[in-house]
């Protein structure tokens, strides 16, 4: 920027003053704007729970975020926050591009890197060190129901239909056991996981699926549901969409990787981050292949 301005102000002192106004209005016009433009990235998610409680969740960490990725850069980061109704919506931003980074479920992960291959993932939540962490089956406080087969020809509550937890690894429980949508009275999709608790906990399915984490939240509030069975999940990945640049991506997993005991980053991942590799996903993989019989 300074070369450029120089280079116009040689020229108006050999030709002349009485250029000075137009050379100087053509070189605002047109010299490089590189003052403070900054950086903005937008983080996609769906609504796995209440919308506003995902904004309260990870509002502050993506501030902080941008705060550190600033000091790496020497640029100032901006990080916008889009919330999906659907998974599928989520999905397809990430996809083409709409959003620069995500954090999803593992199928959800899965499916993304089937429509686009350069899908990149920034690094997976830990759970105690851990790459696991559990789902939960639940029934009715008063449910008489003790075993997983007891479930065939009732009714059942599944979480969203690209849900990890809430549809594929829940219907391979149920598969393991012997019982397939067609054993079922009924089933449905409700969405999110807090909607699947509460419809048992009032009696409108006989069971259902959801995370261990909002399980224990419904019944710290009241509902009346306990665990029938709880089974392994993989934790959740951070991803990059496919334009991201690789600067902006290699700071972001330096920030993610260094800052496990930051409170602020607990909000959203108790443990930390840990370095993740395509791989890790293999069980939700197979989860998803089993649940096509289902």
């Amino acid at each position: 920027m300074r070369n450029f301005i120089t280079l116009i102000f040689s020229s108006v002192h050999r030709l002349g003053r009485g250029l000075l106004g137009v050379l100087f209005l053509f070189a605002l016009s047109f010299a490089p704007n590189d003052a403070g433009a900054g950086i903005t990235l937008t983080f996609g998610t769906y609504a796995a729970d209440k919308p506003t409680e995902t904004v309260r969740k990870y509002r502050p960490f993506l501030t902080f975020l941008a705060d550190r990725m600033s000091e790496r850069l020497g640029e100032k980061v901006t990080i916008k926050l889009t919330i999906a109704k659907e998974y599928a919506e989520g999905i397809r931003q990430l996809a083409e591009g709409e959003v620069d980074f995500a954090r999803f479920g593992p199928a959800s992960y899965v499916v993304v890197k089937e429509l686009n291959p350069d899908i990149s993932i920034v690094a997976m939540e830990s759970k105690k060190g851990q790459k696991r962490f559990k789902g939960v089956i639940v029934v009715h406080r008063d449910s008489p129901i003790q075993s997983l087969e007891e479930l065939s020809g009732l009714t059942f509550a599944f979480g969203d239909e690209l849900s990890t937890i809430g549809r594929y690894l829940a219907q391979a429980q149920l598969l393991d056991v012997g019982i397939s949508g067609e054993d079922l009275h009924s089933f449905a999709y409700l969405g999110r996981h807090d909607l699947v608790g509460e419809a048992v906990g009032a009696g409108k399915y006989a069971a259902g699926a959801l995370k261990e984490s909002t399980y224990k939240k419904l019944v710290a509030k009241g509902v009346p549901i306990r665990a029938l069975t709880s089974f392994d999940n993989v934790t959740k990945p951070w991803l990059a969409s496919a334009d991201l640049d690789p600067r902006f991506l290699q700071a972001m997993q330096e920030v993610m990787l260094s800052v496990q005991n930051e409170e602020i980053v607990r909000r959203v991942s108790k443990n930390g981050f840990l370095a993740s590799e395509d791989s890790d996903y293999d069980l939700i993989r197979e989860a998803i292949e089993q649940s096509q019989s289902f």
